[in-house]
């Protein structure tokens, strides 16, 4: 659309069930979600039974090392429903996202980015830019589940600095006028989710004249867009993209589906959006061997004013530090956890989930702090991405959870 020219989002075409009557069993959690609970996925498969779900079509990071069996079966899925009916075309547009979970109603928009604006690189100038460092490798197993699908399905969330609430709150507004697309409850605890179609010209020419608006306020080295959640789907859909471009002609660079990617933009400034702290999980070590490691924070046993406690069988820790590497006390652990070598660990969301693995494995919990949300595009524009796995926004039954799909191919 040519209201949408001069900005880096387009509305898409997006692919919902036939059958919305009942969709408890479709939309599922994301997929970097309880990786080292796969009892939390049983609990998924379990639920989901034999219905179409959302499921069968992603490869959940908890079996990534069953990748070259799962990847054939969830691409043949696609194709089955793509072909049987169970996936068709619902609109040609953006749809507006009520999420309501135990920290509010969270609202959305969901659409597609130009991935031509997005460039994760440390000292990335781009329009959409990264939050956290990106782990190159992680990039090609997750490009092995693209390459050769037909659909994507997002968790992508992406923020916007938008204190004025120009952009996704008018829509909600008038949201009474609009088509509904789905109202459900989500499993594994996930709250509900409400969709509307967002496909009249006027609406969609509101939101792309507001982005056009926060485009236009930013400072020099501005962000527009920040990736809040799945950095590393979005790495690989611009990754994908780089492959499948070197193919094209000029022209057929210029609209190709993969050019784009799905993605849920979210206001910053939104109530229910929560950052979460994002703990380490530390296996096959004992608590003095993690007091150890990090003694170069000059850990002090502090319960009033803690920057981090470990967790171990024998109870809680808390300790403040005292020589800090880096202006965020995760960004120490981080930093300290790194200069080891042949460590295994886990990136945890969630008190209580990190307590669960302690209380299971050999592990250690490193309890960290959350993160002030407002002084995320200032600390992004001025230093580059963040320590990896800085924040989280929300518990994991929180994240987006895959709903629509989307076609990434011609055919």
């Amino acid at each position: 659309m040519d209201m949408f020219k001069d900005v880096c989002v387009r509305p898409g075409v997006f692919y919902l069930p036939g059958n919305r009557e009942d969709m408890r069993a479709w939309p599922v959690v994301a997929c970097d979600q309880y990786t080292a609970q796969k009892d939390v996925w049983r609990q998924a498969y379990d639920f989901v039974g034999e219905k179409p779900s959302a499921l069968r079509l992603i490869i959940p990071e908890a079996y990534l090392d069953e990748s070259d069996k799962r990847i054939p079966q969830a691409q043949a899925a696609m194709d089955a429903y793509l072909q049987s009916g169970v996936l068709e075309e619902a609109l040609r547009g953006m749809v507006l996202v009520e999420r309501v979970t135990q920290s509010g109603a969270r609202l959305g928009l969901v659409l597609t980015v130009d991935l031509e604006a997005y460039d994760f690189a440390p000292d990335s100038t781009s329009e959409i830019r990264p939050t956290e460092g990106t782990i190159v490798s992680r990039i090609p197993p997750r490009q092995k589940v693209r390459r050769n699908a037909k659909l994507e399905l997002s968790h992508v969330l992406l923020l916007c600095d938008d204190i004025r609430r120009t952009v996704i709150e008018p829509v909600y507004a008038r949201r009474e006028s609009l088509r509904l697309l789905y109202d459900t409850p989500l499993m594994l605890n996930g709250g509900r989710i409400r969709g509307w179609a967002v496909e009249e010209e006027a609406a969609l020419g509101q939101v792309a004249s507001a982005i056009r608006g926060l485009k236009a306020a930013l400072p020099e080295n501005g962000i527009l867009f920040a990736v809040g959640d799945g950095n590393h789907s979005l790495a690989t859909a611009k990754a994908h993209w780089e492959e499948v471009k070197a193919g094209l002609t000029d022209a057929e660079k210029q609209d190709h589906p993969a050019r784009f990617a799905m993605a849920e933009l979210n206001n910053i400034y939104d109530e229910a959006l929560v950052f979460e702290p994002i703990h380490r999980v530390v296996f096959d070590a004992t608590g003095d061997a993690v007091l150890s490691m990090l003694k170069a924070a000059g850990l002090v046993a502090d319960q009033a004013h803690s920057d981090l406690t470990l967790v171990t069988k024998q109870g809680e820790f808390p300790f403040r530090i005292t020589n800090p590497l880096h202006s965020l006390p995760v960004g120490t652990v981080q930093t300290l956890l790194d200069r080891q070598s042949g460590l295994n660990i886990d990136y945890v969301h969630g008190d209580q989930a990190v307590h669960e693995i302690v209380e299971k494995e050999n592990a250690v919990g490193i309890l960290l702090p959350p993160m002030d949300k407002a002084l995320l595009f200032p600390a992004v524009a001025k230093g580059g991405p963040l320590p990896r796995k800085t924040f989280s926004m929300g518990e994991a039954n929180e994240k987006r959870y895959y709903m629509e799909a989307r076609k990434i191919t011609r055919e």
